[in-house]
């Protein structure tokens, strides 16, 4: 079964959610995960440095807790796979 996911959209995510930003890096996508902590206070990032979506996805699945959600933000000329999972 496929992972649902949600676009981000700046101001929606609350403290415990997931971001997953998914950027071009040269010829390649690439991302890199934070865990939103709270008004104040610098959002944890897992780990330190890009990864391939697959692998950023599986970190962001890994550490979702509760009510929590994973949150999908797309840079520029950025495209969803359908291989990742659905995202709304």
């Amino acid at each position: 079964m496929l992972a649902i996911y949600k676009h981000f959209q700046e101001g929606q995510e609350k403290q415990g959610d997931m971001v997953v930003k998914l950027y071009h890096s040269g010829d390649e996508i690439r991302g890199f995960v934070r865990k939103v902590t709270g008004q104040g206070k610098d959002d944890s990032v897992f780990p330190g440095e890009e990864m391939e979506p697959a692998a950023a996805l599986q970190i962001a699945r890994s550490h979702l807790h509760g009510a929590s959600e994973i949150l999908i933000e797309l840079c520029e000329g950025v495209e969803w796979d359908a291989r990742w999972g659905t995202l709304h």
